[in-house]
């Protein structure tokens, strides 16, 4: 019997180790994968900005009115170093965040009550959905210009915006997870004993927080719609007001430099909602 187990030894063996390549070249196959993909990125990039500025030079488009990549970087520049003419650069973007943040904050977290309680309640549920449905129909940034005048050009009024740019959509994804909640699991769970509260808190938020967080991708940009919009409208600082200023100065630069400086504030706030949504679906199978 001895002999017969070391003769199966070394199959065993074999067998780990073929299985240890494969993951070593699927692994370097992921690698080759992405390097291949981030090289692409930056072709297209260099493409479109090289076009672009070659267009521009050549006078194939006028450069006063469309800019070109080199007098846009300069403008950033400029802004970094001399200031903007409302103030330092940093300083107009942290006025826009604040705005963006508590819009955010507070619409999401209205949002995500009130999806919540109308979609576990019929009743109000029946009673509210024709409001709701109109103030959703109404266009929202058409709001902005109520909100200057009646809350001021201070951060008020693009708060205002930003959370009724945010409420719907949380709360639109919110309702509908709950009500797509497993309704086996929640039969299972009043079988054995669970009151509504432990109900909402155990089972139906936990089914319906994918639906959430997938919602806070998309209101946290019309967050930063919102208060950019507000501070186009009328405000004393942020990013919105220097938009704003370009475009009354004929200034394609710095309509472009501003556009650029928000990608980078939306695209890092994207960053940490992905970062915060695996961490609080780790549970979830990884997509392929």
């Amino acid at each position: 019997m001895a002999t017969s187990t070391s003769e199966y030894a070394p199959a065993s063996d074999n067998g780990a180790s073929s299985l240890a390549e494969v993951e070593r070249v699927a692994q370097r196959r992921l690698r080759q994968r992405h390097a291949l993909i981030i090289g692409l990125r930056v072709l297209v990039l260099v493409l479109i900005l090289g076009g672009w500025e070659l267009a521009g030079r050549v006078k194939w488009i006028d450069p006063f009115f469309f800019s070109m990549p080199s007098s846009i970087y300069a403008q950033i520049v400029d802004w970094f170093v001399n200031g903007t003419s409302q103030g330092p650069l940093l300083l107009q973007v942290w006025v826009t965040l604040e705005e963006t943040f508590l819009g955010f904050l507070i619409g999401s977290v209205a949002g995500v009550i009130c999806g919540v309680v109308l979609g576990r309640n019929k009743l109000l549920s029946d009673v509210f959905s024709l409001y709701i449905q109109i103030a959703n129909s109404i266009p929202r940034v058409v709001l902005g210009s109520i909100f200057v005048i009646a809350l001021g050009l201070g951060m008020a009024s693009k708060v205002a915006l930003a959370v009724v740019m945010v409420f719907f959509v949380v709360f639109g994804n919110a309702f509908q997870g709950v009500r797509e909640a497993d309704r086996y699991m929640i039969a299972n769970a009043q079988i054995l004993g669970a009151s509504r509260r432990q109900l909402t808190t155990s089972v139906v938020i936990p089914s319906a927080l994918s639906w959430i967080l997938a919602s806070l991708h998309v209101s946290f940009g019309f967050a930063l719609v919102g208060a950019v919009v507000g501070e186009f409208l009328g405000s004393k600082q942020g990013i919105g007001l220097l938009i704003s200023t370009a475009q009354g100065a004929f200034n394609a630069s710095g309509v472009f430099a501003a556009m650029i400086v928000l990608a980078v504030v939306a695209l890092s706030a994207d960053y940490l909602l992905t970062a915060l949504e695996k961490r609080l679906l780790k549970w979830r199978p990884a997509a392929f």
